[in-house]
């Protein structure tokens, strides 16, 4: 894990921060996540359906489950010290670009693209995250979030 000091966040920008341990995408994992979100589509939670009628047999993960594992994923690749709190300020873009199938191993690789000053002392951190897929070329996720973190 790459521990930053908060005065010297600039010192990363347009490097990348790391990579994170592999999570393994279970059918657990994808039907609590269809319970949290109400998002029931077949191919994420009908293992028999899926087994007919998706190319690999199996279903899948929901794009926002593969995008919400970027806090857990990311905290085993970076932390910066001294600071007393920080917020998700958004995204400038996702892409979903490949499927993760049930069974599946993920991991993040991060970039920090950018470390602004903000009002009240903050850094405004845009990252650049990239969920592969254990095995494949393609990545499942591609997505630029933003985060400001204060003293």
């Amino acid at each position: 894990m790459l521990i930053m000091k908060f005065a010297e966040v600039d010192q990363y920008v347009g490097k990348e921060l790391g990579v994170s341990n592999w999570v393994e995408i279970d059918q657990k994992r994808i039907n609590t996540f269809a319970e949290a979100t109400g998002d029931f589509q077949w191919i994420h939670i009908d293992t028999e359906r899926a087994a007919r009628e998706m190319p690999n047999g199996k279903t899948i993960a929901h794009g926002y489950l593969t995008l919400s594992l970027i806090p857990m994923l990311g905290a085993e690749i970076s932390r910066v010290e001294g600071v007393s709190r920080g917020i998700n300020y958004g995204s400038n873009k996702v892409r979903f670009t490949n499927m993760v199938p049930v069974g599946s191993r993920v991991r993040a690789r991060q970039t920090l693209k950018s470390a602004e000053a903000v009002k009240g002392g903050g850094i405004q951190m845009t990252n650049e995250i990239t969920i592969e897929i254990e095995g494949q070329e393609r990545p499942a996720c591609v997505a630029e979030t933003i985060s400001v973190i204060y003293p």
